[in-house]
Order: C-alpha cells, then sequence, then structure tokens
C-alpha cells in the first residue's frame, strides 16, 4: 500500500494528522514550519521540506491550509504537488469526509480519511464535496449569530448566559439542533396529502408563535432582533408549508 500525504499541519490539521500515522503505506508530511513536520516526525512520519516532495512519495494526499491562494501554492507553486504528482494521484482538501470525485479515486481515499473521519460522504462528481461544505457552513455560522441575537435578548431579560448556554447544548443534544427537519430530499412545497404536511405544519405553528413572542419580548426590552423578524417572515416557506397567499 502506498503512503499518504498531509500538507498543513496547523491547529486542525495535526490532529487529522496524527490518525493516519498508523497507515499501512505510511505517512509523508510537511509544513510551512519545520517545527511542525518535526514533531510529527518524532512519532513515525516521514518529514520532508515541500508539497512536491509529498507527491513523489505519496499518492493519496490532504491540503489542510488557509485559503485559495495557500491551495494554489501548494498545487501549483514553484515547489508544488503538481511538479512530481504520479498519474492517478489524489489531492483531498478541507475536511475530505464531504467528498468530490470519480468513484475509484474517492473509493482509494475511502481507508486513510477513515481514520479521521467519521462519517464520509462522497456527494458527486469533483466540486461537490466543496459545495457541501459550503451549504453545511452557511447553516453553522448563521446558527452563530442567532446564537448571539438569542443572548442579546437574554441578557437584556437578566438571564444568566451561561445557563442558556447549557440548556442549548443539552437541547440540541436531544432534538438534533437544525438538521431535525433535514430529512426530506427536496426544497418543493409539500402537496395538503402529504403525510409529512401536517407534521410540518404543527411545527410551523409552534415556530411562529416563539418567535412572534420573541419579537414581542425585544421590543419591549429595546434588544434589535433583525434575524428573528427574518425568520419569522420565511420560516413557513422554509419547512416546505408556506401559508396560502
Amino acid at each position: 500500500m502506498s503512503a499518504v500525504g498531509f500538507i498543513g499541519l496547523g491547529q486542525m490539521g495535526a490532529p487529522m494528522a496524527l490518525h493516519l500515522l498508523e497507515h499501512p503505506g505510511g505517512l509523508v508530511v510537511c509544513d510551512s514550519r519545520a517545527e511542525a513536520s518535526e514533531e510529527l516526525a518524532s512519532k513515525g512520519a516521514q518529514a520532508v521540506a515541500s508539497p512536491a516532495d509529498v507527491a513523489a512519495a505519496a499518492d493519496v494526499i490532504s491540503v489542510m491550509v488557509l485559503d485559495d491562494e495557500q491551495v494554489r501554492d501548494v498545487l501549483l507553486g514553484e515547489s508544488g504537488i503538481a511538479g512530481t504528482a504520479k498519474p492517478g494521484t489524489v489531492v483531498a482538501g478541507t475536511l475530505a469526509a464531504l467528498v468530490g470525485g470519480p468513484d475509484a479515486a474517492v473509493e482509494r481515499c475511502r481507508e486513510p480519511f477513515g481514520r479521521w473521519a467519521k462519517l464520509f460522504v462522497h456527494f458527486g462528481p469533483t466540486g461537490a464535496g466543496t459545495r457541501a461544505k459550503l451549504a453545511r457552513n452557511l447553516l453553522h455560522f448563521v446558527a452563530f449569530t442567532a446564537a448571539g441575537e438569542a443572548q442579546q435578548l437574554a441578557a437584556a431579560a437578566g438571564l444568566d448566559l451561561a445557563k442558556l448556554a447549557e440548556v442549548v447544548r443539552y437541547s440540541d443534544g436531544i432534538t438534533g439542533g437544525p438538521a431535525a427537519i433535514m430529512f426530506r430530499n427536496s426544497v418543493e412545497r409539500l402537496e395538503l396529502t402529504d403525510p409529512l404536511y401536517e407534521v410540518l405544519a404543527h411545527v410551523r405553528t409552534l415556530g411562529e408563535k416563539d418567535l412572534s413572542l420573541a419579537l414581542e419580548l425585544g421590543e419591549k426590552l429595546g434588544v434589535a432582533l433583525p434575524l428573528a423578524r427574518l425568520a419569522l417572515e420565511r420560516f413557513a416557506a422554509g419547512l416546505g408549508v408556506p401559508h396560502e397567499a
């Protein structure tokens, strides 16, 4: 079995690379900071000086760097992967458990990626994994923004924010958080005869009631809640059960 490569050993990359140390073909690592590579080398990895050196030794390579510019440099720079990569080399990017690519290439990645990813999902052709990541992170960071808005309301109401956070973590662990409503493989409007219609219509009623009450409390306390107001406007349609015009 061939070695796997890992480029970028920062806060996210280093812990992921650690899970690859026992890969039967070995692990080849590279980072712009020599000390980061040396730490992995002390645990059994082969540390090399450049992405080109990684590609010369490995044919499945994970890249965990900061931005598109760094990715381009790793791939196409003077000492980049492209200069030494063998035909068939697979380059895997950020949190590659969300995978896009040809079936054969994806299957080659399944075993090494499975050492650090409990969930491995093939979304489709090259680029599909990145698009899935963007959709997932849209939800993630909008939820962060909503959490900030909720904390503003709670603070104005004199509530203990640490206790509120405890309740949120506990209840999301039971309900599944936003993923609890992501059980349809369509975003189309539900027909009245659909078995899910009554379920989601009930969710609509509960959500609109609590959003309305939160907005009323915000007005009373002088706290602006723009996300809550937008959510109230779009909640029903987002569930697939919009109100009749």
